[in-house]
């Protein structure tokens, strides 16, 4: 990590075996505005009283704010690219916006911690959100997407990882931070599953046993890897994911919850819209013939010490009354 830089929250832990993703909107009124605010101070603490039980547990959680949100609870200076997810495609090839303040990113190695912390940190919150969506994530099999193919292979990892995740100099007031983005994605398995692995492997634009990358000759222009993959200057630009699988398979229910986390917003919305308009327009990801995007919210993520300090800080109250209650996609 750069000298002088601050500590980021847990965005860069291991990758664990259970996740708890939390998406919350902030109630009205000044009084929940403070209950969220002195909350941020108790967040750290939390982590530690309940990792103390498990202590080889990789228990972390990681607190975003919504740019709806931020302006509400702290005012003025914000984050430079924080702003209202970006929707992208149209009719059934869309990435939606839907309401959300406030990101918990909750992971351990067992979920019994996960839920532990969840139940303290909502305790702390009382009524001053209200859950807009919860999903309890899972590890499957070798880092596996519930498709059965690898995901985040890409991910950048030691100095990279501080390099297209963390935010530096060029806003140093907020230096440490990062920006989450975040979408529910459901998938057709019956439909899925009827393709052959080779058709899959298109698709994907990986091999799905060895997860190996196609040949560029062989892998399509539309495929979900080729998308993906952004180049800027000659240098693959990275994001880091820590998708996780969800599902009940009783109620026909299988889905990945995307995460990514990144120095600004830009390369994950050049992602969604390489993804969801086509590269160029019209050669979309083939993927979204299978899966689709049910939630959306875009989150900047302070550092640690910024968190704690946020629960000082109170926005100046006529820039607070100029603000619309509620949120839809920020």
């Amino acid at each position: 990590m750069p000298e002088n830089l601050p500590a980021p929250q847990a965005v860069d832990s291991p990758i664990t075996g259970s996740a708890i993703f939390i998406v919350a909107t902030l109630g009205a009124g000044n009084e929940h505005a403070a209950t969220v605010r002195a909350w941020c101070a108790d967040v750290a603490g939390l982590v530690r009283a309940v990792g103390k039980r498990v202590p080889d547990g990789n228990l972390s959680c990681i607190c975003g704010f919504a740019s709806d949100a931020w302006d509400r609870l702290f005012g003025g200076p914000r984050p430079a690219s924080l702003h209202p997810f970006r929707e992208f495609g149209e009719g059934h090839r869309r990435a939606v916006a839907t309401p959300g303040d406030v990101l918990l990113h909750i992971r351990a190695d067992r979920m019994d911690l996960c839920f532990e912390l969840a139940a303290q940190l909502m305790h702390g919150l009382g009524g001053a959100v209200s859950v807009v969506d919860e999903v309890h994530g899972f590890r499957y099999f070798d880092m596996r997407s519930i498709i059965g193919f690898v995901d985040g292979t890409e991910n950048p990892a030691g100095d990279d990882a501080v390099r297209f995740t963390i935010v530096g100099d060029e806003d140093s007031p907020f230096a440490g931070g990062s920006y989450v983005l975040v979408q529910k994605y459901l998938h057709d398995m019956a439909a899925w599953n009827d393709l052959t692995v080779e058709a899959q492997e298109r698709i994907i634009g990986r091999s799905k046993l060895s997860d190996i990358e196609l040949d560029e000759a062989a892998k399509p222009s539309w495929s979900h890897s080729a998308l993906t993959t952004l180049v800027e200057d000659g240098e693959e630009v990275k994001i880091l994911r820590d998708n996780m699988p969800f599902g009940q398979p009783g109620k026909g229910e299988f889905g990945t919850f995307f995460i990514g986390y990144a120095r600004t917003p830009a390369p994950i919305e050049q992602m969604l819209e390489n993804m969801f308009v086509g590269r160029p327009p019209g050669n979309y990801d083939k993927l979204l013939d299978f899966s689709r995007a049910v939630t959306g919210s875009l989150f900047f993520v302070p550092s640690a010490d910024m968190l704690e300090a946020l629960a000082g800080r109170e926005p100046d109250a006529r820039a607070v009354a100029a603000q619309p209650v509620g949120s839809m996609g920020s």
